[in-house]
């Protein structure tokens, strides 16, 4: 079958035009549910006439995020990455969150604009296969808008007609089950997948992407009916899971996809991530692509750290030794240093996380400088830096030039694997097609049937008791690693029902005692831990490279110091005193906001929200 990608002579030139029309998408509105689409916004009379007519109004749809994956799973609070900022849940768990105080996401615009568009496109004079093609990319889009508001609120209205002035029954309609606009969504997405064109521009939506972004959505919910038993779906869970595997085996099948490699393990997997032109790479499903004074990109600044989000000690954990057993076999890992935790890991930790000896050009505002790195360390960050989506450029052109991979084929394999094993159905030979081509990329040992069980993943995952539980456990483990960063973990914790572990208070980087520090590699001295009785000191200490050391006072919460550790005097870097308790079911879900349910009193709250 043809490929995803288009790839004429000027395929750049090409693909820029096309997201350049693709960029009006970002100046969409988030009006309010009671709030009809005004018709003279686009006369009916003059419009939907012709197939460019239906192109301009479908490129207005298209909602897909961008730079933004790099830094939501600390936005979203999950336990790879966290955020200094008041983020949703974080204030959620911290504080006595009602329908008055979490009032965000009840957004109704981009499917008014979706109905709007299925209410008139077939006036257009064109073939009734082309109009299929519309329709599906329509319904493809309403059904990726719900998908969000099942994710949030779980019962929502069910809404597949215009808004008129007069539709009391939409106005005051009340939330249909979760089962019911669940159903909708996959009729949606199988006439998507059965319609909307095989090939199309690069940037595009064509039939592989409907396929793989339902396939995330068939994972997600058949995990969330297992293990989220307050909704009484459990019984219907294996269905979507093996619709799940079928959709994936589908594209791994019948798509022209396959894992980007050059036989450079220490950097293929690092570049998917860092490329000027992602259009010929044959794991790419979709993008989202930039070039320098056409269409801006760069992922800023505060991807690396220390502005609002860095990456956590936890997710530094996951990853597996070199030699394929668990980090956490290492005698007292757990009190291992920054140069000590990076030595003999999954290449994939080092083109994630800067680690000791690495080079930092894009300084920006970091106050070490360019250079070999040295961590800046500061209250209320962990002291581990990405480099996951970073520029580590000084031309503005080459960062405005990067495009962002949105749906890979790693992805896909995953979701395969997963989806698999959870019915129980697991083989050596779909890992090998799967978790093993993975591994290969960056030279990491294959995994097979019958895995040694991690006590800490187990501690972490309770609930998992299938017949292929340590198959399970190291699927997520390796989705972790692969996918991160990529805006996919907070979904896998509340799908997983692991919001609990949450509660954990987020870590840094480890200290066993005050005093001089290196953390580059080198065995020479880098930063000068200080006790909070002392002060730091006005003529500093130059290092055997002629560098001078970087003080910190240190000290425990409450004190007037640089840095918290976890023993005032040793231990782990500390973020935050108290991450408060996350309430199960009812974090797993949000409230409808109070401002809505008094416009429309059939609207109900569920799992305790009031």
């Amino acid at each position: 079958m043809p490929t995803i990608l288009y790839n004429p002579l000027n395929n750049k030139i090409r693909k820029i035009l096309f997201i350049g029309i693709l960029c009006v998408a970002a100046t969409a509105c988030n009006d309010d549910f009671l709030e009809k689409t005004p018709e003279t916004d686009i006369d009916a009379g003059s419009f939907f006439n012709t197939e460019q007519d239906l192109n301009l109004y479908a490129n207005n749809l298209y909602d897909f995020p961008s730079t933004g994956i790099y830094t939501s799973e600390a936005y979203n609070l999950t336990d790879n990455a966290f955020s200094t900022g008041n983020v949703e849940l974080k204030t959620m768990v911290t504080t006595n969150p009602s329908s008055t105080t979490i009032t965000g996401g009840w957004e109704w615009g981009q499917l008014r604009n979706v109905n709007f568009f299925l209410d008139r496109f077939r006036k257009a004079n064109i073939t009734e296969d082309r109009l299929n093609h519309f329709e599906g990319l329509a319904r493809f889009f309403r059904a990726r808008f719900y998908v969000d508001k099942v994710k949030r609120y779980s019962d929502v209205p069910w809404i597949d007609v215009p808004l008129e002035a007069n539709s009391e029954d939409i106005l005051f309609a009340a939330r249909d089950p979760r089962e019911t606009v669940v159903n909708h969504i996959m009729e949606d997405y199988e006439f998507a997948l059965n319609n909307v064109d095989v090939s199309a521009p690069t940037g595009a939506v064509n039939r592989w992407v409907v396929k793989a972004d339902y396939a995330r959505f068939l994972l997600y919910e058949g995990t969330f009916r297992k293990y989220h038993t307050e909704l009484k779906l459990s019984n219907s869970a294996s269905d979507f899971l093996q619709k799940a595997v079928d959709v994936a085996k589908d594209i791994m099948d019948n798509g022209s996809f396959q894992i980007y490699t050059t036989n450079k393990p220490n950097e293929d997997y690092g570049s998917l991530f860092a490329n000027a032109d992602l259009s010929g790479n044959k794991e790419i499903i979709l993008a989202r692509f930039y070039q320098a004074n056409v269409l801006n990109g760069d992922s800023g600044e505060g991807v690396f750290g220390n502005y609002e989000t860095y990456p956590q000690k936890n997710l530094v954990q996951a990853y597996l030794m070199k030699d394929g057993s668990f980090y956490s076999r290492q005698p007292n890992y757990q009190q291992n240093e920054f140069v000590q935790e990076f030595r003999d890991r999954d290449p994939r930790l080092y083109q994630t996380y800067a680690y000791p000896g690495w080079v930092l050009v894009r300084s920006g505002t970091y106050a070490q400088g360019t250079g070999l790195y040295v961590q800046q360390l500061a209250k209320n960050f962990s002291g581990y830096h990405q480099i996951k989506g970073f520029y580590n450029s000084t031309d503005q052109d080459t960062r405005n030039n990067m495009d962002v991979p949105l749906y890979r084929f790693a992805e896909i394999l995953l979701i395969y694997a997963e989806a698999k094993a959870e019915i129980g159905q697991l083989t050596q030979s779909d890992l090998d097609i799967t978790v093993n081509q993975l591994r290969d990329r960056v030279g990491m040992p294959h995994m097979t049937l019958n895995p040694p069980i991690d006590p800490v993943e187990v501690a972490k995952f309770p609930n998992v008791t299938s017949v292929q539980r340590a198959e399970i456990l190291e699927i997520r483990r390796e989705r972790r690693v692969e996918l991160a960063f990529e805006g996919q973990r907070h979904d896998d914790l509340m799908r997983w029902e692991a919001g609990k572990f949450l509660e954990n208070e987020p870590q840094g980087i480890y200290f066993a005692s005050l005093g001089k520090h290196d953390l580059t590699g080198d065995g020479i001295p880098d930063i000068y831990l200080l006790p909070a009785s002392q002060s730091i000191p006005n003529n500093k200490e130059t290092n055997s490279l002629g560098k001078v050391l970087q003080y910190y006072r240190v000290g425990t919460f409450g004190q007037d110091v640089s840095l918290f550790l976890k023993n005032a005097t040793s231990g782990n870097v500390q973020i935050i005193e108290d991450m408060g308790i996350f309430v199960s079911p009812k974090y797993y879900y949000r409230p409808i906001p109070q401002q809505q349910i008094v416009l429309n009193p059939n609207l109900k709250q569920i799992f305790d929200w009031e």
